[in-house]
């Protein structure tokens, strides 16, 4: 059983920038592929980025290359996302996930946070 709790969401504008953080509970964080998702209020929730677990490989969807950056910290068990040039249309609850590459990368990841509020103003 994995436990993770997100943190760093807020309010800011069209423009800056916000950095995530995921606090993971449990043993072997380190063999989890752990990714980042986003809700939008009316919208199904969405694919941000993804760390695998074996080699550190990216992924990002296209709305978020160039501006979010995620990475992952073994020794603290956490993993972050940095986003930069924060647009409008990045609103949204986040969501931390972690579990195997296959599930997390079909959207299906074994466990999720509870989410972290994120909005930015025009």
């Amino acid at each position: 059983q994995v436990l993770l709790v997100e943190s760093g969401g807020g309010l800011v504008q069209d423009g800056s920038s916000l950095r995530l953080s995921c606090a993971a509970s449990g043993r072997a964080f380190s063999a989890y592929t752990m990714a980042w998702f986003r809700q939008a209020p009316g919208k199904e929730r969405e694919f941000v980025a993804a760390v695998i677990a074996s080699d550190s490989d990216t992924y990002y969807a296209d709305s978020v290359k160039g501006r979010f950056t995620i990475s992952r910290d073994n020794a603290k068990n956490t993993v972050y996302l940095q986003m930069n040039s924060l647009k409008p249309e990045d609103t949204a609850v986040y969501y931390c996930a972690a579990g195997r590459r296959s599930v997390v990368l079909a959207g299906r990841p074994d466990y999720w946070g509870q989410g972290t509020q994120v909005t930015v103003s025009s």
